[in-house]
């Protein structure tokens, strides 16, 4: 977790990014490192975790990141929550809140509140269409007789 707070604060006084940092880690070695990348890349996902999750997988040729560490200096924002979900690492480990995060202008709980809305409520109108369309390709999937569950 020290070296993921040392990343994180490099990455504030280069003007790199933002305040976070995350590793991977597996059988006690990092094999990923991610710092926030959002504002030098102009990609809102480039957040620590999702960054450092990627390189994993290409490190371990792997869609899952099984048997690995993730820390993060962090709590994890929703959407690296969700990444993390899917790439099921062992544990998760993070030094500062999302509240310690929200003081510093980082705050996503309004993103947790949305979530919880129906699709028609959201600050950012969804609305579904095509969907008798859509279904032949999950029929598709599920008649794939080669495909990789996830």
């Amino acid at each position: 977790m020290r070296e993921a707070i040392a990343l994180a604060l490099e990455n504030v006084r280069s003007g790199a990014g933002g305040p976070f940092a995350a590793l991977i880690v597996k059988d006690q070695r990092v094999i990923a490192k991610g710092s926030n990348r959002v504002t030098s890349t102009n990609d809102p996902t480039a957040h620590a975790e999702m960054v450092a999750i990627r390189e994993a997988c290409r490190v371990l040729r792997n869609f899952q990141l099984e048997g690995c560490e993730l820390y993060s200096t962090c709590e994890p924002c929703p959407m690296c929550l969700g990444a993390i979900y899917w790439a099921r690492p062992s544990r998760i480990l993070y030094a500062s809140s999302a509240a310690e995060a929200a003081a510093a202008g980082f705050d996503d709980q309004f993103i947790f509140e949305e979530m919880k809305l129906p699709a028609e409520k959201r600050r950012i109108p969804m609305t579904q269409m095509l969907r008798e369309e859509s279904l032949p390709i999950f029929a598709a999937w599920a008649k794939q007789p080669n495909k990789l569950s996830y």
